[in-house]
């Protein structure tokens, strides 16, 4: 009986992570925020009524690189392409000043290894430099807000928000696997770093190899059918994401979760992409993507909260909100936008979500993070989804003030609109 309790813990993953994520919906929070709550509510730091097995482990696993893969799919390289210099530069900024302050907060911490410690400060960093796009389009879409020049900039700043958080992603993960072998420093650590930029580099000759010849052949194949039966591809498109999450992390040391995610990015802009979406969709809210998130929060033990995990969890939320709120809306006011308007991507920029928790995640594996840093984490992007709607209702004017605003459209909100999922 023994055997088949891993059943009964699925079970209880998909009921529990699904009922949560309906609340929190009704609550106007991302789903997963009540994921994230279910597994620390139903995991060892409070009921320990579902445990984390190797075979949840991997599931979440197999989770992450699914949703990695979706995000890819997602990712239009036409629109970000045409989002402008504003919306990068806001981005851009962003990023910089939440590396920086997470890098503050976690050279704060103590830690034994100086080595380690800077490792440790640099992924708290990483993980606190990504953007949630979906709920802060959502207050926006219900302001009205979303065509306007902030919410169409905000829109575009947080989807070149996540890539950029996963170039920093790629490197930092790559330069700490090879800590070991490089050496604290001199010609050693010089050489290793060398190694692993050369590894970097040649994953991008590969991906941009795959990107050139593979939408042409399934192009080719698309026109040369002529029936629009692509159902095949979406197998060997799930195939690719794999593969290359397997020879990313193998062959040249980058994380597996940027080999889905260009995987799905070179599917997502073919003629299949978007059917290849769809077909993958229920396959990741369905099992994988809910377990993942969830065994986030099961691999969080019940958490003694002294002044130390107060203090941290305190200075990460303020490090993560003041980064995005300063970074981006002087970034933006940089490229010419009114000091209002910057003030208004700023807020619109606050949430974090699926990124910070991979970082989590990817570092809990590692060895590097600690359960406090990951309580820490997960409480700074309950708190960010929770403030977010508020602070852009706050900045942005209500309907029938008498505040004008000029509609500003953009390919990239109209697809948005067109594709956001509706609940």
């Amino acid at each position: 009986m023994e055997s088949y309790k891993y059943l009964l813990g699925i079970g209880l993953i998909l009921c529990t992570t699904k009922l949560f994520g309906i609340a929190t919906r009704k609550v106007s929070m991302p789903q997963v925020v009540g994921a994230l709550l279910a597994g620390l509510i139903f995991g060892p730091a409070v009921l320990g009524a579902i445990e984390e097995t190797p075979f949840v482990s991997q599931v979440a696993e197999l989770g992450v690189i699914v949703l990695m893969f979706s995000t890819g799919l997602g990712t239009n390289i036409k629109d970000l392409k045409a989002a402008g210099k504003t919306s990068f530069i806001g981005a851009l900024c962003g990023v910089t000043l939440s590396l920086i302050a997470g890098f503050g907060v976690g050279m704060l911490l103590p830690a034994g290894d100086p080595t380690q410690k800077v490792y440790r400060a640099v992924l708290i960093g990483t993980a606190i430099s990504a953007t949630s796009v979906s709920i802060a389009v959502e207050a926006l879409r219900e302001l009205g807000k979303l065509n306007t020049k902030a919410g169409s900039t905000i829109l575009a700043a947080a989807l070149l928000d996540d890539i950029i958080g996963l170039v920093v992603l790629t490197v930092v993960m790559s330069l700490g696997g090879s800590s070991d072998a490089g050496g604290a420093g001199g010609a050693g650590g010089i050489a290793a770093v060398l190694i692993v930029l050369a590894k970097v580099a040649g994953f991008a000759v590969l991906a941009g190899i795959v990107a050139l010849l593979l939408p042409r052949f399934i192009n080719w194949y698309a026109v040369k059918r002529g029936d629009g039966n692509m159902r095949r591809f979406h197998v060997f498109a799930l195939a690719l994401c794999f593969i290359m999450a397997y020879v990313s992390q193998t062959y040249f040391g980058v994380s597996d979760i940027i080999g889905a995610f260009v995987a799905g990015a070179i599917v997502g802009n073919s003629k299949v992409g978007e059917n290849t979406e769809l077909e993958v969709g229920p396959l990741q809210y369905l099992l994988l993507t809910p377990v993942f998130f969830a065994n986030v929060g099961l691999s969080v033990t019940r958490p003694q909260f002294s002044a130390h995990i107060i203090i941290l969890t305190l200075a990460v939320i303020v490090a993560a909100v003041l980064a995005k709120v300063i970074g981006c809306g002087i970034g933006v006011r940089l490229c010419g936008m009114t000091t209002k308007e910057a003030v208004q991507v700023g807020c619109g920029m606050v949430c974090r979500g699926e990124v910070a928790i991979i970082v989590a995640n990817k570092a809990v594996k590692a060895g590097v993070f600690e359960a406090d840093d990951v309580v820490a984490l997960i409480l700074m992007v309950i708190v960010s989804s929770i403030i977010t709607p508020f602070l852009i209702k706050l900045v942005f004017p209500k309907p029938g003030d008498g505040a004008k605003h000029e509609p500003h459209s953009s390919e990239l909100t109209a697809n948005y609109e067109k594709t956001a999922p509706q609940y």
